[in-house]
């Protein structure tokens, strides 16, 4: 039977679970016994198990997180808890050079049964050193696994499946889902930890995602199919490895795919599995895969700046209707299109226009930033159809862009909503 519980409770859940299978298994961090963890993930753990198995550490993440690797060596099980993963960088040595790689050293004699828990990604007004989020960092290293739940089920499975691993594994936990809540059955059968989950079905175009901007391009498919495009989600779940086989056959079914990130567009994950799935689905495709990611930039502060930063769901609204206008184009010629004693370009022009849903008059910052800037097709526009009426056809016929009508549904807001209650604190 299923209960509704916040994202940290799932986990808090599936430590104490673990805790109290296997007296292996032990957590260690910065505030995680007395205090409880700094998003209460370990609230009540030291309570019930006591300060030998919930280890409260000083602030030096290199040397517990090498403690960690050290005790994995000799049989323990345990769970590093990191405050934030903009920490992590200090603990890059341990976690790179020993853990990734002491398994490989060791032609397999050593296994490596570590989890390194981490919250990052951009929360609420943080500031430019507390909101970075490393995947592109830890996606290059290999021997590592990287599993990034979206929601409290996949938190509660996830740490779980990790901690029972004998491989060194990053829980990748958004700040921003903490108190998100959702149901969780502690009985259900999980799915393996790497693989990927369609969370919406659709046939016009597929939105890939993971961790918080799964959740968010669910909202957005909602909204799309408001104006009747279908979008299908899937949330990745993983990201190293990445199930391909999923997104595959989602895009062989939808020929199309917007890939979703909150990370630089830059070298990202979006970059990897656009370069993967148009080699591997090719001859499927009827457009590029497109990218929708954050700016290039350091997180401001300023809370209207931060929001601009990265991808909200106005934005990946106004990018899956950018992907899919050329088939509502396609559709809205065949249908209106004059026939060959009436090729006035008025007509032909008018007709797509009003076929064709458009952009907000007004857009919101992100809305109009998101085409021009964080989004970028990896080829030109999607070919035109094989087909086209005799008015498009003809010489000279000009292009169908008369003034659009405006785009049904509501003026998205540029400003953010305030997000959940803020966490217990940060301690630097």
């Amino acid at each position: 039977m299923s209960e509704e519980l916040l994202y940290w409770q799932a986990l808090n859940r599936a430590m104490d679970a673990e805790l109290a299978a296997d007296a292996s298994v032990f957590t260690l961090g910065e505030d995680v016994g007395l205090y409880g963890g700094s998003y209460r993930v370990t609230e009540g753990l030291y309570a019930k198990y006591g300060e030998w198995r919930i280890r409260d550490t000083p602030i030096s993440e290199n040397s517990f997180t090498g403690l960690g690797v050290g005790a994995a060596l000799v049989g323990l099980r345990p769970v590093v808890e990191i405050m934030t993963i903009n920490f992590m960088l200090l603990a890059l040595d341990s976690i790179i050079n020993a853990a990734a790689k002491i398994p490989f050293m060791s032609g397999g004699q050593f296994p490596m049964p570590l989890v390194v828990r981490v919250p990052g990604g951009v929360a609420h007004q943080l500031g430019a050193q507390h909101s970075q989020r490393l995947e592109y960092t830890l996606m290059n290293v290999p021997g590592l696994r990287i599993a990034v739940p979206s929601t409290p089920q996949d938190a509660y499975w996830q740490l779980r499946q990790a901690i029972v691993s004998d491989e060194p594994i990053i829980l990748l936990e958004h700040e921003l889902l903490y108190f998100s809540k959702g149901p969780v059955d502690v009985l259900a059968e999980a799915p393996p930890m790497h693989r990927a989950l369609v969370r919406r079905e659709g046939r016009d175009l597929t939105i890939v995602s993971y961790s918080r901007h799964a959740v968010l391009s669910q909202e957005a498919a909602a909204e799309l199919s408001k104006e009747g495009i279908e979008a299908e989600v899937i949330d990745l779940r993983s990201l190293k490895p990445i199930d391909w086989d999923t997104c595959a056959a989602s895009l062989e079914k939808t020929h199309r795919m917007l890939v979703v990130e909150e990370d630089c567009r830059f070298a990202g994950a979006g970059a990897e599995i656009v370069a993967t799935l148009t080699d591997r689905c090719f001859d499927a495709l009827d457009a590029p895969l497109q990218r929708l990611a954050g700016l290039d930039i350091s997180t401001p502060f300023n809370g209207a700046l931060e929001a601009a930063t990265i991808p909200q769901v106005p934005d990946i609204v106004a990018a899956a209707r950018e992907l899919f206008r050329p088939t509502l184009g396609n559709k809205a010629e065949t249908k209106t299109a004059p026939g060959p004693k009436s090729t006035s370009s008025g007509q032909t022009a008018a007709g797509v226009a009003q076929a064709t849903p458009a952009a907000p008059k007004t857009a919101p910052l992100e809305t109009a930033r998101a085409p021009k800037v964080a989004m970028a097709a990896a080829g030109k526009d999607a070919p035109a159809p094989t087909v086209k009426p005799a008015a498009a056809l003809s010489k000279g016929a000009p292009a169908p862009a008369a003034k659009p009508a405006a785009a049904p549904g509501k003026t998205a807001d540029a400003r953010r909503p305030s997000p959940k209650p803020s966490p217990k604190g940060q301690r630097r």
